[in-house]
């Protein structure tokens, strides 16, 4: 049988908090702590607002259009940042639930299930991701190192900076050094963003279907250690345990997943008017077809793993009732029929993306007519 153990998906992510918030961890020193405010003054706040800054200028429409998709992807980055750090607690929590959960899979068939579904979704998921983040930066720092090697101080993103760079070659390069360190941080900090909602959705609808094994065999395994409605108690607290992890997962990517859908959206709709009004050579326009396909997979494994969760909680009353329960004493069978009451209750838990959109593939379909009829209108505009 496969080690059960969920929370190691988490280990990265961790990493990438330890080395941004190294204070979450209890290092209340000095150093420590202006490090910390140093890093998220200079990274999460100044850098997508120096290129927002920039757009106040006098560009022209094709250098707007370009600027705006980097500029809405790093204010992205640093709102579902911020966002994760304010839920930093709640995150615990849900990892300590996971861990209680993992212990409760026993029987063959909900270890063959794990095996098959669940750690091969989880791991499947994180190795593309850190895959194409590591190749993504691989390339990033083999062209930056070229760049300094040729003597090129052109920064990467045009930006706003509150000195002439034109005047002093050494403030160039501080300009170029400082956006190519706050890439490799945004990097960090969008690694932990894209790995938690997709990863801990997965992990849920896991462990629900794997309840829903259990709960479905009751009566039909002999158990010598305890009675059929010993065994339906510890299942009402392991639904409760259940319940509270969908609920701390729906606070803690309720902000992040808004953000997502919308700046996903605009992003999309930005790149779509960038190649068909602007883009002639074939390397941008490649660029940007990669760009696109890299959004659509950043939106897609959270809808696909929540419509997952909304499946699985639909689920649970059947599996309730698949159970031997005509069986089974009145006692157990009344309150069987309480239990059932209150998991037909719960098939209104729904996650929101921002309490307002329901997290979905719907969601994911939505967002795409939405850049569409974003691209209409800028269509319309450019005809008039």
């Amino acid at each position: 049988m496969v080690i059960i153990d969920s929370v190691r998906f988490y280990r990265p992510f961790w990493y990438c908090i330890r080395v941004l918030v190294p204070t979450f961890f209890n290092d209340s020193r000095r150093p420590v702590q202006l490090y910390v405010a140093v890093l998220h003054v200079l990274v999460t706040l100044w850098f997508p607002l120096h290129l927002l800054l920039h757009l106040l200028g006098h560009l022209s429409p094709a250098d707007l259009m370009k600027n705006l998709s980097m500029s809405l992807t790093c204010v992205a980055c640093s709102l579902k940042h911020v966002a994760h750090l304010y839920h930093l607690p709640e995150i615990v929590e849900i990892e300590s639930l996971i861990g209680q959960l993992d212990t409760f899979v026993s029987s063959e068939q909900e270890h063959r299930y794990y095996k098959a579904h669940v750690h091969c979704h989880a791991k499947r998921f994180t190795q593309c991701l850190y895959i194409s983040f590591g190749l993504i930066y691989v390339v990033f720092l083999f062209g930056f190192f070229v760049q300094v090697i040729s003597g090129n101080w052109q920064l990467i993103y045009p930006a706003y900076f509150p000195f002439d760079m034109e005047k002093s070659p050494s403030l160039a390069a501080v300009a170029l050094g400082y956006q190519a360190f706050c890439i490799l941080v945004e990097g960090l900090q969008g690694l932990g963003n894209d790995t938690y909602t997709p990863l801990t959705l997965c992990l849920l609808a896991g462990h629900l279907h794997l309840w829903a094994i259990r709960m479905g065999q009751l009566g039909f395994l002999e158990d010598e250690t305890a009675s059929d409605h010993q065994r339906l108690h510890e299942y009402i607290e392991q639904h409760k345990l259940l319940m509270r992890f969908h609920h701390l997962l729906s606070r803690t990517i309720s902000e992040v997943q808004l953000v997502q859908l919308g700046g996903c959206g605009a992003t999309l709709c930005i790149i779509v008017s960038y190649v068909l009004f602007f883009v002639s050579d074939t390397i941008s326009l490649v660029y940007y077809l990669i760009f696109f396909g890299v959004v659509c997979v950043q939106l897609f494994p959270s809808c696909y793993f929540a419509s997952e969760v909304a499946e699985e909680v639909e689920r649970l009353s059947y599996a309730i009732f698949s159970s031997r329960w005509y069986d089974q004493s009145r006692d157990h069978r009344y309150d069987l029929i309480v239990f059932t009451q209150l998991t037909l209750g719960g098939r209104r838990r729904v996650i929101k993306a921002g309490g307002i959109i329901e997290l979905n593939l719907n969601a994911f379909f939505a967002t795409l007519k939405m850049a569409y009829s974003l691209f209409a209108v800028v269509v319309q505009m450019k005809g008039i």
